[in-house]
């Protein structure tokens, strides 16, 4: 695997302290590609820890020193926190304090009232976030994720600056609105978003239920086609659809994208600023794999939306859509990067 960086600005590498970092992820990593060759099994994020933040009771794993810079690693669907098992360990490594937290309807994270909605909207997960850095007094930091998590991220950026110190987003700029989701796009690009109308029915709502392990294992194939994942590795994340409210979070995300699902009223001044895409004030990082098989925009459609120092990095050797768990090493050391500025 080889890493290829466009620098468009400013490099965020240079001093001692970084550096010394990267040797660290440098170092880690190749133990994790000893111990995978080696046939081990792969690394659970465990023990999953509790607290309640907002509307939830969130399940998260967390790992490094207490005092260090927090980081935030935020998951997509269909994925869990184990998108991050090797990045977490890099990154306490490399003197981070931890956090992944499962979204609302993943692992083990429960509303605490029976009679909230089953709410997927974007707005809404950002808000969750927000509300465990509350819960866990973290007053900012550098938040990465990719797919819903690069999204959650990417607002949560654009909406409260202050608490994210730097962003790492694979397939950069991903805030949207219900708009711009209903304006129709070339045939062959729709045709990526099959599975969305798909939930858009009863009858997808219903296969998805029934078939929600082998619904996710055919994404991760169609997004990551040269990701030669193990049995083992997808049973570990599978576990975390199990969530009673999976289902419910999932269709209503997708729904509410094409305006064929209200969200709540509380967020409407959140979704009125996002759908003006806000600039983003915070030092910025942003990844893409040459193998991406999800729909994703191209660099150059993004690159305006970053307003502090920023990069681009394009990950090669057959990397798809969930890039830190297929590149950790480079999704590592972009955090690390970032947040030293």
């Amino acid at each position: 695997m080889t890493e290829e960086i466009d620098r468009p600005r400013r490099s965020f590498l240079g001093t001692a302290v970084a550096a010394a970092a990267l040797v660290n992820v440098g170092a880690m990593g190749a133990a994790h590609a000893q111990a995978a060759a080696a046939g081990a099994p792969p690394r659970k994020l465990e023990p999953i820890k509790q607290i309640d933040a907002g509307v939830l009771s969130v399940g998260y794993f967390e790992t490094g020193p207490s005092n260090g810079d927090p980081v935030i690693l935020l998951h997509g669907w269909p994925y869990d926190i184990h998108t991050y098992a090797d990045v977490a360990a890099l990154l306490a490594n490399a003197g981070h304090r931890v956090i992944v937290p499962h979204l609302r309807g993943y692992g083990t994270t429960r509303f605490l009232a029976s009679d909230t909605l089953r709410n997927g909207q974007q707005a809404a997960v950002a808000v969750d976030i927000i509300a465990l850095m509350d819960a866990l007094n973290i007053k900012s930091a550098t938040v990465a994720g990719c797919d819903w998590g690069a999204r959650t991220a990417c607002i949560m950026a654009a909406l409260w600056p202050g608490r994210v110190k730097a962003l790492v987003s694979v397939s950069g700029y991903l805030i949207g609105s219900q708009a711009a989701g209903s304006a129709p796009l070339p045939p062959k690009a729709e045709l990526q978003w099959w599975y969305q109308y798909y939930f858009a029915t009863e009858r997808g709502r219903a296969g998805y239920e029934k078939n929600r392990q082998e619904f996710a294992k055919l994404i991760w194939q169609i997004a990551s086609p040269k990701w030669a994942f193990s049995a083992a590795t997808f049973e570990r994340s599978a576990a975390a659809f199990d969530n009673p409210d999976h289902v419910s979070i999932v269709i209503h995300n997708y729904r509410w994208r094409l305006g064929l699902a209200a969200g709540e009223a509380k967020y409407d001044d959140f979704e009125s600023r996002l759908a003006q895409a806000p600039v983003i004030g915070v030092p910025t990082i942003t990844l893409e794999g040459d193998a991406n098989g999800a729909p994703h925009p191209e660099p150059a459609a993004y690159a305006s939306k970053f307003s502090a120092a920023y990069e681009h990095r394009l990950v090669r050797g057959g990397i798809g859509h969930n890039l830190p768990q297929e590149a950790p090493e480079a999704f590592a050391a972009a955090v690390v990067d970032v947040s030293r500025r």
